[in-house]
């Protein structure tokens, strides 16, 4: 039996055991706090570099965290005891550019040539958002965060090219500025918006009908604001078709050991800085 979706973890190997044991499947915001999670991106060897220069191009919605060895799904830089293969709530899969499953487990669609891609993720700058005091709507009312795909066009490389996709927060006219400056300080998990106010300028005509997640209320006073999101490259995968793909599930994130205060640390490892 699933556990409530709702239930708090502070360690998030704990978690990912209750992940691995296929005890948990709901959303991993609010989850195991201070530590940062990932976007998940897995894809044949032959398009790896493609989709890393992709990620350089665009570090807002892509910030790379780790690329792991070719057919070794263990991150051995951030989460040495982890398994991308196992320890992620759900995945999803693509052929063609067609979602075509959502599964618990991808050890079975593993291979040899398979190269994960783990990416900074919104998650992580939330817990920044409510130490501040600014609300976050989705973990009040228990949902999955909004995320839209824009008209905003990303840098392409390769065959990789295509929409962002931006998630949003309704925040108090009278604390977006300091929501931006926030999240400006945490480039490595999406850092400042992309946009704030009007869906329409960047291509959104149903701000209550996501593409992916839940809908969430915007109350009187408040304003939209939009950040760029690790769910782009599943946006781009529509469009670059590739042969096949493997994705986190909007919102189902992979949890890191590496603490949100030491990501800058981090980064500069992972760079060989």
């Amino acid at each position: 039996m699933a556990l409530e979706t709702r239930a708090r973890f502070t360690d998030p190997a704990e978690l990912r055991a209750e992940i691995r044991a296929g005890r948990w499947r709901g959303t991993t915001a609010g989850q195991a706090a201070g530590f940062a999670q990932a976007n998940l991106v897995v894809l044949p060897r032959d398009l790896a570099f493609d989709f890393l220069v992709f990620c350089l191009r665009n570090p807002k919605p892509c910030p790379v965290m780790e690329v792991l060895e070719s057919g070794d799904p263990i991150p051995r830089l951030t989460t040495p005891t982890a398994d991308v293969r196992t320890d992620v709530p759900a995945y999803r899969i693509y052929r063609g550019g067609e979602l075509v499953a959502e599964v618990s487990d991808i050890s079975s669609d593993w291979t040899d040539d398979a190269i994960a891609f783990l990416l900074g993720c919104s998650f992580t700058f939330e817990e920044a958002l409510v130490d501040g005091g600014i609300p976050v709507r989705h973990q009040e009312v228990g949902c999955t965060v909004p995320m839209y795909r824009t008209s905003i066009q990303t840098r392409p490389a390769g065959p990789f090219h295509g929409r962002m996709v931006v998630s949003m927060r309704p925040i108090p006219a009278e604390m977006v500025s300091c929501a931006v400056q926030i999240t400006a300080c945490l480039p490595h998990a999406h850092g400042a918006p992309v946009h704030v106010g009007d869906p329409a300028t960047i291509g959104i005509a149903e701000i209550d009908s996501p593409d992916y997640g839940d809908p969430v209320p915007i109350e009187r006073g408040e304003v939209p604001v939009f950040w760029s999101c690790g769910v782009t490259p599943q946006s781009v995968g529509l469009d670059a078709r590739p042969e096949w793909m493997i994705t986190h599930s909007p919102a189902r994130m992979f949890l890191t050991d590496v603490p949100n205060r030491e990501l800058d640390v981090f980064k500069g490892r992972f760079l060989g800085r």
